[in-house]
């Protein structure tokens, strides 16, 4: 441990939900989502990273945004899989209702998606929809500035983490993403990175969208 881990009380009071979502790319339309996974992890100091819940749900698309033959090879999620599942905002809904203990700050890889995704959703999720994110590039960014890029797979490589075989699964990312923040963690421990919360948040942080002030018109 070192001094975020160690010295810093409100990085022991955070729970981190790593979140991740598999969705279609509707041409005209904004990704719409068709699977959603979370990871709720808290560090305890004696023990490391302990495991508080986890959450996965196929979702179920709008019609103006069907999964395409290219969308199923990726991610191996088919239209006959979701045409039973919930539509977006009741999963939403169901994972938002499990979040009763925070503080909390959601994790992702390239948060903005995920972000944007929350906020779109925001009326059913009103919970995630007011939460910050860390973005797990942004983190990388600072601690490993010489990586030739900052894709989830390089990062799974830098660390000789195996690749799942089901990858692009929202759990399966979910679950690497996870130690990926904790290997990231334990980089910025060894190197004294940060000494608080508020500076990771400060260098890796996503403030969450429904929190922004919104902008009135210029006419």
């Amino acid at each position: 441990m070192g001094a975020l881990t160690a010295d810093c009380p409100q990085f022991r009071e955070i729970t981190f939900v790593i979140i991740d979502f598999e969705g279609t790319t509707p041409r005209g339309y904004p990704p719409q989502p068709i699977e959603v996974a979370a990871l709720a992890l808290s560090f305890r100091a004696a023990g490391g990273w302990e495991r508080i819940g986890v959450f996965e749900s196929l979702m179920r698309p709008p019609a103006f945004a069907p999964i395409t033959p290219l969308g199923t090879r990726q991610t191996g999620i088919t239209a006959e899989m979701v045409a039973g599942a919930p539509a977006a905002g009741e999963a939403l809904a169901a994972l938002d209702a499990r979040l009763t203990a925070g503080p909390y700050l959601l994790v992702a890889h390239h948060a903005s998606i995920e972000s944007g995704m929350i906020f779109r959703h925001r009326e059913a999720c009103p919970v995630m929809a007011a939460t910050d994110l860390i973005d797990t590039i942004r983190l990388a960014k600072y601690l490993l500035p010489d990586l030739g890029n900052y894709r989830l797979d390089t990062l799974l490589a830098h660390y000789k983490i195996p690749r799942p075989a089901d990858r692009h699964r929202a759990m399966a990312d979910v679950k690497v993403t996870a130690e990926v923040f904790g290997r990231l963690i334990d980089d910025a421990d060894a190197t004294g990175a940060f000494k608080s919360l508020s500076a990771l948040k400060e260098t890796a942080g996503c403030r969450a969208k429904a929190t922004e002030p919104a902008q009135s018109g210029l006419f």
